[in-house]
């Protein structure tokens, strides 16, 4: 096509521009009567002076066949931006952009007509046009996608700070920094929490998609939850079911103020699942594992209690007696019952129980009528069991 008759049609175009663009303005508040369009410092919406410079762009890039100007996407990069800004999706700036190309068409195919353009190359136009628009959104969905990671890191950020005021110790009552904190993310503050500790099946691990309603730190070793309102009908269930596949432990519901209560407990239980004293692979429930949580970090002192209390058995005969005994007499000692109780927590005859039972008589005598001395040999005894030592009951 002769070089003369595209500046014809370059020249038409540019000169049309300014009345095309307050028309596509115009079509744009019609089709959108909701948005809101601010003024540069001229007075002039800035909408108008960016539709105005985009139609100028494409009649540049049209007609001189360059490169996309670098402002392009910088420009609807911002668009996109804005977007998120006014908390309005993609759709409406995606139908913004159509129509404003469809328009843009109609007048450019008049002009290609008034300076007989050929219609080989009025297709081509109309490609390019469609390029423009894919360009457009592209950029913008890059400007969005940023502006929504920011607005989540900064949200993120926000959260972290709400989680660490909620977990530290406190000597003054910090109930308008929470207030204030909760108010940042938009959570609102429960009268009770639970907090829970996990330990990452992986480095790469997704973040568990815990909802809204519950605040997670993923930025530490091991992450944190502090769960809102834990007794709630279906709370535990959803919770199960957000964390599948992680392993770690959730502390006791305490009052918002003694969160660091319920975080202490789910910290010494993941302490205890590393040490293969607890099970792997679920979320456990404090409240489940108190007798663990109780005795088995308190193993010096229980071991002391167990060598001065259980002298009389370890001395009764060899290890497999020792052993048996020992599960006949925590037996005994948690049921309280007769022979055929404890036969059946056992799962031996109970004519077998009765033979242990006047030995382990034998050996303590009236201790065994002691409320005290009962109570300390239940207590080492079940610490044995809970480390693997004796066998957990047979029913």
């Amino acid at each position: 096509m002769p070089q003369e008759r595209i500046q014809q049609f370059a020249d038409r175009a540019l000169a049309q521009v300014p009345e095309l663009a307050e028309d596509i303005l115009a079509e744009i508040r019609r089709n959108h009567p909701g948005l809101v369009f601010i003024a540069d410092e001229s007075g002039e919406p800035k909408a108008l002076v960016a539709i105005r410079h985009a139609l100028e762009l494409f009649v540049e890039q049209m007609t001189t066949g360059s490169d996309r100007p670098r402002a392009l996407p910088e420009m609807f990069q911002d668009f996109g931006r804005s977007e998120v800004a006014q908390g309005r999706s993609l759709d409406s700036l995606q139908g913004i952009y159509r129509l404003g190309v469809r328009l843009s068409w109609r007048r450019m195919a008049e002009i290609g007509q008034q300076v007989d353009i050929p219609s080989a190359a009025m297709y081509e136009l109309a490609e390019s046009a469609f390029e423009y628009l894919d360009v457009m959104v592209a950029q913008s969905v890059r400007g969005y996608a940023e502006a929504v990671a920011r607005q989540a890191g900064e949200r993120l950020r926000r959260q972290r700070l709400l989680v660490d005021l909620l977990l530290a110790e406190h000597r003054t009552d910090p109930s308008a920094l929470l207030a204030d904190r909760a108010a940042d993310v938009g959570w609102q503050l429960p009268e009770r929490v639970a907090v829970a500790v996990l330990l990452r099946p992986a480095l790469e691990a997704v973040a568990p998609a815990v909802g809204d309603g519950v605040l997670l730190d993923m930025e530490g070793e091991q992450p944190r939850l502090v769960v809102p309102d834990p007794d709630a009908p279906g709370r535990a269930e959803l919770l199960h079911q957000a964390v599948a596949g992680w392993s770690g432990a959730i502390g006791p519901s305490v009052p918002l103020a003694e969160a660091v209560t319920s975080l202490r407990w789910a910290e010494a239980a993941v302490a205890m699942i590393e040490e293969d004293l607890l099970p792997r692979g679920r979320l456990l429930h404090c409240a489940e594992h108190v007798e663990a949580l109780v005795l088995l970090p308190a193993g010096e002192l229980i071991d002391d209690l167990a060598r001065r209390r259980l002298a009389q058995l370890d001395e009764s005969g060899g290890p497999a007696h020792t052993h048996r005994l020992a599960e006949t007499l925590l037996a005994w000692l948690e049921t309280r019952g007769g022979a055929p109780e404890v036969a059946s927590r056992l799962g031996v005859h109970p004519q077998t129980v009765r033979y242990r039972l006047r030995q382990l008589r034998e050996l303590w005598g009236e201790d065994l009528d002691d409320p005290d001395r009962r109570f300390e040999l239940e207590l080492v005894l079940r610490a044995r069991r809970l480390r693997g030592d004796l066998a957990p009951p047979h029913d």
